[in-house]
């Protein structure tokens, strides 16, 4: 999952809207939760920075036409902006999880995902001047508390703290990308910054694919699982996630974010045989709790 957060005002609902919004949340949830699935099949043979090349191209090539109907409102002056967001909000992230994915199971990837909406506040407060509240930092503190329980478990006798600490990362990643592009890229339409920020990305990341790319022949599941990732994961996800946004404001769209990491747990379940831990249970616990908790108090 990429965490794209655009402020938008949301349109009057419809009819169908009543049945639409909660089935669409659930099917953007499942799609967002299969990208750590995918990214655990197919890490292990790509390796993190050519899986993370083909996920950016693709999902940046899907975007394309958003990009190009509004081309005139990309002037040249703003493309290092938009290269230095991508890099933060996906390049950086997206290698990370990759990396993760590679070393422990999928679910640890999803569960320590859900730390981006309070990262993002933490980043909002440090940085850039916004009030946390009681409320928020009780709910970051329960989260780091959190990461830590994951970070200190053990999946079939494997450590994963190294993985769950990187997950963590790419979430402050992605907290701090939400920020910038809040503050910079605001009046943009979201899915063609969405294209451009991942097609800057593809192309930082490039050199290290190529240096890195696998010298044996790939499987035929890591090209589908590295096609899934891109093209739905990452280029569709995001068409649905804005028009969630477009619909009912991007305050109810991030309600998503309670879905990823139960998604991406039952996937791992059930596709990979991957072991569902008290470790973490009890982690996802205090996370999506911290997460549920911090937004209790927002209208």
């Amino acid at each position: 999952m990429s965490s794209p957060n655009v402020a938008a005002a949301p349109v009057p609902m419809r009819g169908e809207a009543a049945w639409l919004t909660p089935l669409e949340l659930c099917v953007l949830g499942a799609i967002w939760g299969a990208s750590f699935l995918f990214m655990r099949v197919a890490a292990p043979d790509f390796g993190a920075a050519p899986l993370v090349e083909v996920r950016l191209a693709l999902g940046s090539l899907v975007l394309l036409p958003f990009l190009w109907r509004a081309r005139e409102r990309f002037p040249a002056r703003l493309w290092p902006k938009l290269a230095l967001i991508g890099a933060i909000n996906s390049a950086l992230p997206f290698l990370l999880f990759a990396w993760a994915a590679q070393r422990a199971p999928a679910g640890i990837g999803a569960i320590a995902n859900a730390m981006t909406v309070l990262f993002t506040a933490l980043v909002g407060f440090l940085f850039f001047g916004e009030r946390i509240g009681t409320r928020r930092a009780v709910a970051l503190v329960a989260g780091f508390v959190g990461v830590v329980v994951l970070a200190s478990g053990k999946v079939a006798g494997m450590s994963v703290g190294a993985a769950a600490l990187a997950g963590a990362a790419a979430s402050l990643l992605y907290g701090l990308g939400i920020n910038l592009v809040r503050r910079h890229l605001g009046g943009l339409p979201p899915a063609a910054v969405a294209s451009a920020t991942l097609g800057c990305a593809a192309l930082l990341t490039l050199p290290l694919a190529i240096a890195t790319w696998p010298a044996q022949p790939l499987p035929m599941a890591g090209w589908i699982s590295a096609a899934m990732l891109g093209v739905l994961c990452t280029g569709i996800a995001f068409v649905m996630y804005y028009r969630l946004i477009a619909r009912v404001g991007a305050s109810r769209a991030s309600t998503v974010t309670y879905l990823v990491p139960l998604f991406g747990v039952a996937w791992a379940w059930w596709l990979l045989d991957e072991p569902l831990t008290w470790t973490m249970a009890l982690a996802g616990a205090l996370i999506l709790g911290s997460v549920a908790f911090s937004q209790g108090g927002r209208r």
